[in-house]
């Protein structure tokens, strides 16, 4: 079921054929199970935080810690790179995975990540970054992403992982919203408190690429009772004028209908904006869409007003991480969705009950 299943497993074939001996061959079977039997635990609790300045304390890991997640998910500006010398990029990328909390963390909890315009190395960059093909190696070096890996295979860094049960199963699509996006079209007028950008109607404009988009139809089909989406940028939130899938509106919509017609539940989680907020799909949507918004963990931004029709009670300015805790009863899944701030205390909350009956 998993890519790091079958890569451990491979280690010890190679291990036993290398010292030929039982003890290394069934010690290796045992190992295997007891990786299989940690595929299959409950995920009952997922945390995700964005935009981490490696060169800034970030103390905000006791609190993610103590939530206890099973899982967390980086979603991009993970370092701020911000070059095309790789030798400074990976340096970077050693510089934060030597903060003791994040050690912590990551020796605790499944680490997942994705890139956004920062660590992919520049700001704002999509497919034009001429160094993204090095990145993208010094990206999954830092996560020590087997060498067999897909993901070292094939151009991009998206991903996809399954853990728990039958009957409690969430798939996490991690996507590569940088590596094959088309560069951003400037807005023709920058109204007052929006970003530069607008959005580009062209047929060819795009964010995923074909073959992501490809992948993304497949493993959207495999059996899931909740789909996490996590998206370096945000896909409700449009006319901010900063970096959306608003500003790509044929693929926002493409997504969009493809996630409304599969099995089980979305949520999307989002960062890249320097501020947290939850916004919710629901007159466009089968059922409640979630895209919880977690940004940044080590930076805080001035408070302003922004225009989102989406958005569920109020934005939050400060240091904060993002929280899913999952319950699962017999024909309903409760997701309540909330962010968190420096101090692990609840700043913004909202709570979903799915019925499942006769859904996968």
């Amino acid at each position: 079921m998993l890519t790091n299943i079958l890569n451990k497993f491979m280690i010890i074939l190679n291990l036993f054929k290398k010292i030929n001996h039982f003890r290394v061959f069934y010690f290796g079977l045992f190992l295997l199970s007891n990786i299989c039997c940690e595929a299959e635990e409950v995920i009952t609790s997922i945390a995700f935080g964005s935009c981490l300045k490696e060169t800034r304390p970030q103390p905000i890991w006791q609190s993610v810690m103590d939530s206890k997640p099973d899982v967390f998910v980086l979603l991009g500006d993970n370092i701020y790179g911000d070059t095309r010398d790789m030798d400074k990029l990976r340096e970077k990328w050693n510089r934060f995975g030597a903060i003791e909390g994040f050690q912590k963390l990551r020796s605790n909890s499944r680490l997942l990540a994705i890139w956004d315009d920062h660590d992919y190395g520049e700001n704002d960059a999509g497919a034009e970054y001429p160094a993204k093909v090095a990145s993208q190696k010094i990206f999954l070096d830092f996560l020590n992403e087997p060498e067999n890996s897909t993901r070292r295979k094939s151009p991009g860094i998206y991903d996809c992982l399954t853990l728990g049960p039958a009957g409690k199963r969430v798939q996490f699509i991690l996507l590569d919203t940088r590596f094959f996006r088309t560069a951003l079209k400037r807005a023709t007028t920058r109204l007052r408190g929006k970003g530069p950008y607008g959005p580009n109607y062209s047929d060819k404009a795009e964010i995923l690429g074909k073959e992501q988009w490809s992948w993304l139809e497949e493993k959207l089909d495999e059996p899931a009772e909740i789909r996490i989406i996590a998206s370096s940028i945000q896909v409700l939130s449009t006319t901010h004028g900063w970096e959306t899938w608003g500003n790509f509106p044929k693929e926002r919509q493409r997504l969009l209908n493809l996630l409304g017609t599969v099995k089980g539940r979305v949520v999307i989680i989002s960062g890249d904006r320097h501020s947290a907020e939850i916004s919710k799909l629901t007159d466009e949507f089968p059922y409640p869409l979630l895209d919880i918004t977690s940004s940044a963990m080590n930076q805080r931004q001035r408070p302003n007003v922004e225009g989102n029709g989406y958005r569920i009670g109020e934005k939050y300015f400060n240091e904060n991480f993002g929280f899913l805790q999952i319950g699962w009863e017999q024909n309903e899944i409760s997701i309540t969705a909330s962010i968190r701030d420096l101090e692990g205390k609840t700043r913004i909350a909202h709570k979903v009950n799915y019925n499942m009956s006769g859904k996968q």
